[in-house]
């Protein structure tokens, strides 16, 4: 050991700065270090589908045929996993909100990572720093559950803006047709136009070779070409106006496209409701004897039904045995045992789980289940009694459960 090496081992450990000391007890929370409860969101808030899509295909290429749906409940079950998965996914989050992170890094207590947050939302920026208040070392228990459940919110905000976007939709096809209509008639202008000033450069082209006096003192060559010039100058205008004119086109086609997207998933939201007011409606009807009872004959059908609240559980029992069902109940994995599912899934008929209510590996593991034994499963919207009512109604009126 030489003597430099013992004087400094003998002048004791090297001092540490005061901000490494900081950096080092406060730590980002890592993907997989949150609450599975937070992943759902974080993946579907933090990530557009079309990045999501690439990151899993450069992770497993087959998923390039899943749908969005799937795709976003690999990446959430991914999330909880310490491993290269959920280190891709962690680092996708971190570069793709870098900025908010380094704002928010400025915090240094929960206090301010809350007006950090505040601030964010009412600018109307949620993505990038609703990743970052989540990861931050001084987000306490209670500000990440505040923070999760305005963003929850803000989805039920976005999807009652549907109906909105329903009566945007109409308008934009009205103004899609009249702009078609004047891109037409502009093209139209534009042929003759052009007709206008082949006709001009062939009288130019047939002029003889030697005019007489007379024609040359009426009509000098600057004059035709004057002539001339302005009807290209015309020319170039209209041809610039339809160019705009067809990219405006372009645009509201596709701001039509997607507002007809937004229609089709709102008219499948409204169809379900009105299934559910039906269902509720002839739940409701009174009886001969004036009592409120479910006219509904299951045929003794065993119905499996994962997740929900327990609360409802006995709510939901009595409405199958009203409809003369057998229901087995499964909370997909938060007290019974996971390794039940496929047992149960084996006795049933069919099986029923509220996609609003279930861990996305419960739901998961029921559609595998299904499959392998050729059964059918139904996602419901909600855990309320209507769309339970409204599942058992197209079950009793399949046409197998008919005599």
């Amino acid at each position: 050991m030489g003597p430099s090496h013992g004087r400094l081992a003998a002048s004791g450990p090297l001092p540490i700065r005061p901000q490494d000391a900081y950096a080092f007890a406060h730590r980002r929370r890592k993907l997989w270090e949150l609450s599975g409860v937070f992943h759902c969101s974080i993946i579907g808030t933090c990530l557009s589908t079309g990045e999501l899509r690439k990151l899993l295909i450069k992770l497993h290429p087959p998923h390039a045929r899943e749908s969005d749906h799937t795709l976003h409940g690999v990446a959430v079950g991914l999330s909880e996993r310490h491993d290269a998965a959920g280190k891709v996914l962690q680092k996708a989050l971190d570069a793709r909100h870098t900025a908010a992170i380094n704002r928010c890094a400025r915090a240094r207590t929960t206090e301010a990572v809350r007006e950090f947050w505040a601030e964010a939302r009412a600018a109307g920026d949620i993505p990038g720093p609703y990743w970052a208040v989540m990861t931050h070392s001084d987000a306490s228990p209670e500000l990440q559950r505040e923070v999760f459940g305005e963003v929850h919110m803000l989805s039920h905000l976005v999807g009652a803006a549907n109906r909105a976007d329903i009566r945007r939709l109409a308008q934009l096809e009205a103004e899609n047709v009249a702009l078609a209509t004047q891109v037409a008639r502009q093209q139209a202008r534009l042929q003759d136009l052009a007709a206008e000033r082949d006709v001009v450069i062939q009288e130019l082209h047939q002029r003889p070779q030697k005019p007489d006096r007379r024609s040359v003192a009426q009509r000098s060559d600057a004059e035709v070409q004057g002539e001339l010039e302005h009807a290209r100058r015309r020319l170039d205008s209209e041809v610039g106006h339809r160019l705009t004119l067809e990219r405006r086109l372009e645009e509201m086609r596709a701001c039509l496209d997607a507002e007809q997207r937004a229609g089709a998933e709102a008219m499948a939201q409204v169809e379900t409701l009105r299934a559910e007011i039906v269902a509720l409606e002839e739940a409701l009807a009174p009886g001969e004897a004036g009592d409120a009872r479910i006219r509904l004959d299951l045929r003794g059908m065993t119905l499996l039904y994962v997740g929900g609240r327990p609360n409802q559980s006995a709510r939901l029992r009595r409405i199958a045995e009203d409809a003369g069902a057998v229901l087995l109940l499964h909370d997909g994995g938060v007290e019974d045992a996971e390794a039940q599912l496929a047992g149960f899934a084996s006795r049933a008929d069919v099986a029923l789980f509220p996609v609003d209510c279930v861990s996305h590996d419960a739901a998961l593991a029921v559609k595998r289940h299904c499959r392998r034994l050729g059964k059918p499963f139904i996602p419901l919207r909600g855990t309320g009694g209507a769309a339970f009512l409204a599942a058992l109604h197209g079950l009793a009126a399949a046409p197998e459960n008919t005599s």
